[in-house]
C-alpha cells in the first residue's frame, strides 16, 4: 500500500493506468465464468468460485503479465448434478487435475483501453494458446486505502482440443453440450507492492 500523498496512477496513452507493482485479484469483487450451449438452444453459465490471479503491471504497460489458477472443484453451475458430472472423470477429473492455470505470454495489440492478452490455458494436463479480449475498466483508491483497478476479459475455447470430448447426439440433431465454450472474467486487484 502507498501513502496518500504518493501517486498510485500515470498517463499513458490517453489513459490513467497504474504505477508499477504487484496485484492479485481480489476474490470478493471477481467472476471466472463461462457459456456453454445446452441442446443447441439454450446457455448455461457457470463459474470457478476458487479463483486467483497475480498481475504484475510494468514499466511498459505492454509487458505487463497475468497468472491464474481455477479450483477445478469449485466449479458452480447452480446445478448440483451438473456440477458433480462436470468434476468427474468424463469433464474435469478434479481428482487428477485439481486446478486450472493460465499464464500470460504477451500482450498481442491494444487500442485505447482493450487489449488482447495472449497466453496458455492449462486444463487437464493439456496447455494450448488463448487471446483474451480484455477491457481495462479504470484505477483508483478503495474508502479502504486500497489501490485497485478493474477489468474484464472474454474469449472462446473447443473444450475438446483439452481432452472435454463427452457428449450425447441429440434425435433433434446435434449434441448435447456445445464445443465452443465462451470465457467470462470480471475482476478488481489490488496493489500488494
Amino acid at each position: 500500500m502507498t501513502s496518500s500523498t504518493e501517486s498510485v496512477t500515470r498517463d499513458w496513452e490517453g489513459l490513467t493506468i497504474p504505477t508499477p507493482g504487484t496485484y492479485l485479484l481480489d476474490a470478493a469483487h471477481a467472476r471466472v465464468g463461462f457459456v456453454a450451449r445446452h441442446m443447441m438452444v439454450s446457455k448455461v453459465r457457470g463459474q470457478f468460485a476458487d479463483a486467483t490471479a497475480t498481475i504484475t503491471v510494468a514499466e511498459n504497460p505492454l509487458e505487463s503479465s497475468v497468472t491464474a489458477t481455477m479450483q477445478a472443484a469449485s466449479i458452480d453451475t447452480n446445478q448440483a448434478d451438473r456440477d458433480g458430472h462436470l468434476r468427474s472423470g468424463e469433464f474435469l477429473d478434479v481428482e487428477k487435475y485439481p486446478t486450472l492455470e493460465f499464464r500470460s505470454t504477451g500482450v498481442k495489440s491494444h487500442s485505447g483501453n482493450e487489449f488482447v492478452l495472449v497466453g496458455e490455458l492449462t486444463v487437464k494436463d493439456v496447455t494450448r494458446p488463448v487471446e483474451l479480449e480484455v477491457e481495462f475498466e479504470g484505477v483508483g483508491r478503495s474508502p479502504f486505502g486500497q489501490d485497485i483497478f478493474g477489468f474484464s476479459a472474454s474469449t472462446e475455447i473447443d473444450r475438446e482440443e483439452f481432452g472435454l470430448t463427452w457428449n450425447v447426439a441429440l434425435e433433434t440433431g446435434g449434441v448435447l453440450v456445445s464445443r465452443k465454450i465462451k470465457i467470462e472474467i470480471e475482476g478488481e486487484a489490488i496493489r500488494q507492492a
